[in-house]
């Protein structure tokens, strides 16, 4: 796919609802979706998990669908579709041939108006509740989910994008259906979409199917946030290694410096030429170890992870900790060049088809983010330079302040 044949367009509907596209007339399919600004950092704590689980009722159907007519119609289409939620976005998209685009538009559009119905809601949170219950025997998702309530402690960050099994239990249906009437509004969505796509013909449908959804101002809320100082130590009886998170807060997703941190968490642990793979893993102290950046709405912060035997977790953090802070003093031109050119090529390649451009245009709007051309983005990345490195260093220090590690439970604890 070439870059130059790519169109990026623009239009709002009179109820603010906004629409975008990446238009390549050369591409085969085409991919459209509806990000909404809402996510587990806009609810209430009394009802954490409502985003996910009303991204869950939408698949349930709307007042002329049922869930069977739902499935039936994506399949009857061919289409590739699914949802997701995170703390701050949730999206529900389809990757379809070009002739079936319209198709695929109707339905996402009319299952954005959820019946809603008791008995789906009903029989829907025992699934959720399971859902939560699997999660938590996974020592990954439990060492990430106690990571960002510890680094985000008084931030809506920290709510967990599932909820708890209390705050599940104790939702209702009129609950869900007021904070749907209230986030999930015309003037806090984008339509986006991906590849052969008319444009015009996009506006005149969304007008038709989504013309009518009432506009609500909704707002996100700027919280202040003091980054939390911890150290944790969790245990599960299913797992037989022990999982170490290092974190420290980092620039947010608008920042320029995001640039420069996701640089410096892929040349730290970014692979198998990382400082972390040659450190722990190539030695075989670890089975596992990696880092990360994860630009959020306002924030941000960078995750240092290993997996390893439990005896050997005092030493793991001592070399985690070794190796973060000699990285800037240590990088050289050629780590800039080898790391630019990976995540440059990442970024291309996962903007090949239609539906990661379409990903990629919905993000940027979910974070206000100023649209930016890939090719343009690219470019950026790849003249990052050391100084803007040790700038972001300056600003960000590469120290973390939580730590936090799952262990195996011990056997005699777990028969009491």
């Amino acid at each position: 796919m070439s870059v130059a044949t790519i169109v990026h367009r623009t239009a709002r509907l009179p109820n603010g609802l906004e629409i975008q596209a990446e238009i390549d007339p050369t591409a085969h399919t085409s991919a459209i979706g509806f990000f909404v600004k809402t996510g587990a950092r806009d609810e209430p704590s009394e009802l954490m998990g409502v985003s996910h689980f009303l991204e869950h009722m939408m698949f349930k159907g709307s007042e002329t669908r049922r869930a069977e007519d739902v499935n039936r119609d994506f399949d009857e289409l061919g289409a590739s579709q699914n949802a997701f939620t995170t703390s701050e976005l949730t999206a529900y998209h389809a990757h379809v041939l070009p002739d079936r685009a319209h198709a695929a538009l109707e339905i996402l559009a009319d299952i954005l108006q959820p019946a809603l119905r008791t008995e789906d809601f009903d029989e829907e949170k025992g699934v959720i509740i399971e859902e939560i219950a699997m999660y938590a025997d996974q020592p990954f998702w439990v060492g990430y989910e106690a990571m960002m309530e510890h680094l985000y402690a008084g931030h809506p960050l920290a709510h967990r994008v599932l909820g708890t099994k209390d705050t599940v239990s104790a939702l209702t249906r009129d609950q869900m259906a007021k904070y749907f009437s209230e986030r999930y509004t015309p003037d806090n969505t984008v339509l986006v979409a991906a590849g052969n796509i008319e444009f015009d013909t996009l506006v005149r449908d969304a007008e038709k199917l989504c013309g009518h959804w009432r506009p609500a101002q909704p707002k996100r809320e700027a919280s202040a946030w003091t980054p939390g100082r911890a150290s944790a130590q969790l245990t599960l009886k299913n797992t037989a290694r022990a999982y170490v998170l290092l974190s420290m807060p980092g620039p947010a997703i608008q920042d320029d410096l995001r640039y420069s941190a996701g640089i410096l968490m892929h040349i730290l642990g970014g692979g198998d030429g990382s400082r972390l793979h040659w450190a722990l893993v190539e030695t075989g102290i670890a089975e596992e170890a990696s880092a990360s950046y994860d630009g959020h709405d306002g924030t941000g912060d960078s995750t240092l992870f290993a997996v390893c035997d439990p005896e050997k977790v005092d030493e793991i953090e001592a070399i985690l900790r070794r190796e973060l802070a000699a990285l800037v003093d240590s990088l050289t031109e050629d780590d800039l060049l080898r790391a630019r050119s990976r995540i440059a090529t990442g970024a291309a390649a996962a903007a090949e088809r239609p539906n990661g451009r379409m990903f990629r245009l919905g993000t940027l709007w979910g974070y206000d983010a100023k649209y930016i051309p890939l090719d343009a983005e690219v470019e950026r990345i790849s003249h990052v330079t050391l100084a803007e490195i040790r700038s972001c260093v300056a600003r960000f220090p590469l120290d973390p302040t939580v730590k936090v590690v799952v262990m195996p439970k011990d056997e005699a604890d777990a028969g009491k």
